[in-house]
């Protein structure tokens, strides 16, 4: 399987010029993530804030060791999706929005989702935390679930407004996860 098979497959749940207006009038070009958008996405941990990246990897990091990298873009579409949201006027990745089959239940899948700071609350998250509750029920995923640090508060009211709910972490007094029923 070449690498362009991730990014033809992935295209299925997103059209070539799917565009999304935010809350604050900006808009973003969803597209999905493929082995081309590596330094993009390298681009993108980088200029999320030291907060913003420990928000979405549980960890201080400043960018993606190359294996992780290589994980999160060139991976194979049946098991794994990942939506890109680009600024419309300057074509940068803003948004990152995954979710990834469960190698021990192939019927439940683990999301991720990163904004930028600076478009934090404008509606992004949210958009695309639906995106991925859609893909995933299309794919026959029955459930998704995703961990998040106690005091992410945006995370914790996003899974809420969308129907999720939280669980005990199996293995960390500082992490919840959010599950969703689908």
């Amino acid at each position: 399987m070449g690498p362009g098979f991730a990014v033809a497959a992935a295209r299925s749940l997103i059209a070539p010029t799917d565009r999304l207006w935010l809350d604050d009038g900006r808009s973003v070009v969803l597209q999905p993530i493929g082995p081309q958008d590596a330094d993009a996405e390298q681009g993108f941990v980088r200029a999320l804030s030291p907060t913003s990246r420990v928000l979405r990897f549980h960890f201080g990091m400043r960018e993606l060791s190359p294996e992780l990298l290589r994980a999160m873009t060139d991976y194979d579409p049946r098991r794994q999706v990942a939506i890109a949201a680009r600024d419309d006027r300057s074509g940068r990745l803003v948004a990152d929005a995954r979710f990834v089959r469960d190698p021990q239940a192939d019927h439940e899948a683990e999301f991720a989702i990163a904004v930028a700071d600076a478009w934090q609350g404008a509606g992004l998250g949210r958009a695309l935390l639906q995106r991925l509750l859609d893909e995933a029920r299309r794919r026959g995923i029955r459930a998704l679930y995703g961990d998040v640090l106690r005091d992410n508060r945006r995370m914790m009211d996003m899974v809420r407004v969308h129907g999720g709910h939280f669980v005990r972490h199996p293995g960390d007094a500082t992490l919840t996860r959010a599950r969703f029923e689908l």
